[in-house]
């Protein structure tokens, strides 16, 4: 399997469960990685055949800016869906990133990591 990667996407977003999070919205950095098999398209030089990477990155900060969710766990699921709407795409890797999340105590980030796949 072949892959293609998305690093580093910003967006800010209203999710979270707390009042805050929801009205002041707050940045949150994805990671994409596909996997799909890129013959087809290298043979033919043909786009159509692979996964068009910049439709991606726009539709993932659609998703971040869009509907507010509780959790990033619920976030990254519906990131993840939308890369598998991609035919070319046989599974992805989505890494969310709250590095501006209500902790009390210093740190550098959070982050949540799934791995999905067409059944």
């Amino acid at each position: 399997m072949d892959r293609v990667a998305l690093r580093g996407l910003a967006a800010r977003g209203h999710h979270g469960v707390f009042a805050r999070e929801r009205e002041e919205g707050q940045t949150f950095v994805v990671d994409l990685d596909m996997g799909l098999d890129t013959r087809p398209a290298a043979e033919g030089d043909d786009l159509s055949r692979t996964v068009h990477y910049g439709v991606v990155a726009e539709e993932v900060v659609a998703v971040v800016e869009g509907e507010p969710v509780d959790l990033i766990e619920t976030l990254a699921q519906r990131i993840a869906d939308t890369c598998l709407r991609h035919e070319a795409v046989r599974e992805v890797e989505v890494v969310v990133h709250k590095p501006e999340a209500p902790i009390a105590v210093p740190f550098e980030d959070v982050t949540i990591t799934i791995k999905r796949s067409r059944a």
